[in-house]
Formats: C-alpha cells, structure tokens, sequence
C-alpha cells in the first residue's frame, strides 16, 4: 500500500536538517540504522548469490534455512554523508551476522570514523576487480557513492564513474542486475530536477531521508528510483514552512530511532 507526501528540495531539506545538526541529533546513525532495517528485509526476500552458479539468473526467493551462506552486499561509498551513511548500515549488517559484506570505496576521502566502524564489524575493503561478476557474486548492492549535497551538478566522474559503468557492463553481460538500495537518492540523479546520464545504477529501491527529494518524482527520477522508503528524521518542523515541490507515492515510512 502506497502513501502520499510532499517532496522536497535539496536546499530546504538541508536548511531543515540544520538546526537538527547544531543541536548534535545524530542524523546520520540515525538514517544508517534506518538504512540496515531496510537492507535486512530486503536480504530476506533473496536467496545468497554466492552459491549461485555464473549466468544463471535468480528470481528473489524467500530463503528456506537459516543455516544457508549469508547473502553477499556490496556497498559502494563516496567521500559525502552518504557514503558515512552506507558504511555505518554495512557495520550494522555485519555486526549482526545479516550479511556478508564488501566495502569498495568510489573516492579519495571517506567518512573516516564509518570505515574504522564497518571494518571493525568484518566489513572488507575490496578494490574494483575483486568484485568480480557483480550479478553473481552480490545479492544486493548499496549505492552510496553522491547524495543531495552534489546537486549542483551531480554526475558522477572519475573513479566513482568508472565503477559504476564497469559495474553495469558486467551485469548486462552476465544478463543478472543484483537488487540495488541507493541511499537517499541514485548516484548521478539530480535531486531537484531529476535529471541523469547513463552512469546511474537503477535502484530497485530507494531509501530517502528526511523528506522525498523533488528529483526522485521528476525527470528520469522515477525510473531510476524504483521503490520510495522514506525515513522519518524528524523534519517536519524544519519543513513547516517550505512550500513542497511536489508529491511522491511512498511505499513505506520508517520512524528512525535513536541508535
């Protein structure tokens, strides 16, 4: 059952998180636990793909024995809060035996205390070649390479490019896209204006917080979206007074809490 709610621009949602972070409510500990309650109910709907063999395509299943591998998830992280935000959920997952996970890290710099976390939970650091047949090896990807603060142009570039369209080659040729989480909206995707080029992995799922950013229902937005979850970070306040930018159909609304 979907939901409407008003969406938003990345300006007044930034504007409405402010006082939130000058108040020291920790916003992103709060969306990456968020995130991880997202990822584990999706992960149960998914056979691992480890054990899958090359080229066979796998429809998600539920999965039979809690005995089974633990499904592979490849998290990719940029240098912004959003790869904070997907390596803290990383931590989380393999903190509590949910997943397998690999960390490959699209940027210079990187939310340095998230990494210490994921990797201090048995998160791997993996370089772009060890992921070898994406389609195969990862039941899941989570796409947190650019959120809402490169909106002034956020194509990607770079390394954080180069991943994402050898990624997209390997699943095309191996005929098996793995379930993609993007984390608040899909890298390269405009948030105002929902505009893209090619080098955007198409979520299955979009995880957004604080308020559906106008860009996920404009533009290629709702064909690169997939799904909208929309977590609650206690905006309402800040956004008061903002005029929406449009409306979005929600698939689900999930309350953070405190971590």
């Amino acid at each position: 059952m979907s939901e409407r709610v008003p969406a938003y621009t990345a300006a007044q949602v930034r504007a409405a998180e402010r006082p939130l972070l000058d108040a020291g409510v920790p916003l992103m500990q709060r969306a990456a636990a968020a995130l991880a309650e997202v990822v584990r109910d999706e992960l149960a709907r998914i056979e691992p793909t480890a054990v899958t063999p090359p080229h066979r395509t796998l429809e998600p299943v539920v999965r039979q024995s809690p005995d089974a591998p633990l499904p592979r998830v490849l998290v990719l992280a940029g240098s912004g809060d959003n790869g904070g935000d997907a390596l803290y959920a990383a931590a989380r997952l393999a903190a509590d035996a949910d997943a397998d996970v690999d960390a490959l890290l699209v940027a210079d710099r990187f939310h340095q205390d998230a990494l210490t976390s994921a990797i201090g939970a048995g998160v791997r650091r993996i370089d772009l070649a060890e992921a070898g047949d994406v389609g195969v090896h990862y039941a899941l990807v989570l796409d947190g390479i650019l959120g809402i603060g490169a909106s002034a142009d956020p194509a990607l570039r770079g390394s954080a490019r180069e991943a994402v369209t050898d990624l997209l080659s390997r699943a095309r040729a191996e005929g098996r896209m793995p379930r993609i989480v993007a984390v608040d909206i899909p890298s390269g995707l405009h948030p105002d204006t929902g505009e893209a080029d090619d080098a955007v992995l198409p979520a299955s799922v979009t995880v957004t917080f604080g308020a559906v950013k106008a860009g996920l229902t404009s533009g290629r937005g709702p064909e690169l979206a997939g799904d909208l979850v929309l977590v609650d970070l206690g905006l309402g306040e800040g956004l008061a007074t903002s005029e929406p930018a449009g409306e979005a159909s929600v698939t689900r609304i999930v309350e953070a809490r405190e971590p």
